[in-house]
Formats: structure tokens, sequence, C-alpha cells
């Protein structure tokens, strides 16, 4: 049978385009893994003790276009304040056009496609390029970039330096921390 566009858009109805098998389906499954039913399903692989008596009270499920508009209105209640980001622990002067094309590009933090995990992937790239950019510079086999922050960036350099030490039982780091005024402290 031939569906319209129309018929396929079917606008109302956000879950069943996003999420879920077909009722058929869902019996294949539960027969293929050997249980009754979805709830006989998670009675057997959700523990009891975090099991709840009675379903939360979650109300009626929103049409894609309720969903959107309420988003949207919550989002309307963010302020925007000064980004700082690459900035670090010390003031940076980064050219607008690095800013612009690396720090500012969408195509950094938008999905490649609906399954991606938005922002995270365009940062990994950009981690992963500037790893690439510091081995070139520097000569070094070898570059690590914090998928974090700076002071996470600080115990994975530490948890290597470990592990390459040939000194087994060294337990101990010596840390010189600088305190910069940042001129928008």
């Amino acid at each position: 049978m031939t569906q319209t566009l129309t018929q396929l858009e079917n606008r109302g109805e956000f879950i069943r385009r996003h999420i879920g098998a077909s009722p058929e389906q869902q019996l294949h499954m539960l027969k293929t893994v050997g249980a009754a039913s979805l709830e006989d399903l998670t009675r057997h692989i959700v523990p009891d003790d975090i099991q709840l008596d009675i379903p939360p009270a979650v109300g009626e499920g929103a049409t894609e276009q309720d969903a959107l508009a309420e988003l949207k209105t919550i989002a309307g209640l963010n302020q925007q304040f000064t980004s700082y980001i690459g900035q670090g622990y010390a003031p940076t002067i980064l050219p607008p056009v690095i800013l612009r094309n690396l720090l500012e590009n969408p195509g950094w933090y938008t999905a490649y496609t609906p399954y991606q995990p938005e922002i995270s992937q365009g940062r990994l790239e950009a981690l992963l390029n500037f790893q690439q950019v510091t081995i070139d510079l520097t000569g070094l086999e070898l570059a690590s970039a914090s998928l974090l922050d700076e002071a996470t960036a600080a115990a994975e350099a530490m948890a290597m330096a470990k592990r390459v030490s040939k000194k087994k039982n060294a337990n101990r780091f010596l840390l010189r921390m600088m305190c910069i005024r940042k001129p928008w402290m």
C-alpha cells in the first residue's frame, strides 16, 4: 500500500515516529527473549529494590508542537552572558578568524546525523584536530587533549605519568600552581 507524504508525516504522533517497534515486532522480540510482556521483561531485568509499586504520575503525553512550544518558553528564560571559551586559566587573546572559524563554527557543535550526541561529536573532532596540530608543531610522537577541562587534563597527565614511570612505587606529585588574575575578575 502506498502512503501519501501527509500520511507519513503524522505530525501529531511524535513518539510513534521516533520510538518504538510495531506490536508485532514487540511480540517477536518478547518471544525471542522468553518474556510474556514488556512488564514481565521489566520485572526480570530491573532489580526489585528500584522498581516502583505504582507508575509515576507523569500525566498525558504532549504533541510534538506542544513539547517544542514548552521548550521554547523554557529556553526563553535563559540569560546570555559573556563566553570565556578558550580562555583557560590565563587571559588569552584569540584572533577573530580563529574564534569564528573554530570555536564559533556551528559544524563543531551541530549534529551531523539525528542520532549523534550533538556538541560532543564536534568537540571530539576539535580535540583530535588540536592533538594533531600539537604533534605537527612540536614534533612529538604523541599528544593528548582532555575531554573535559583543565583540572581533568591535569589528572589525566598525572595518571599517564604514573603509568609510564619506571618508579612504580612513586605515588606523589609536586604541583606548582599559578594564580593569574583574569582581566574580567
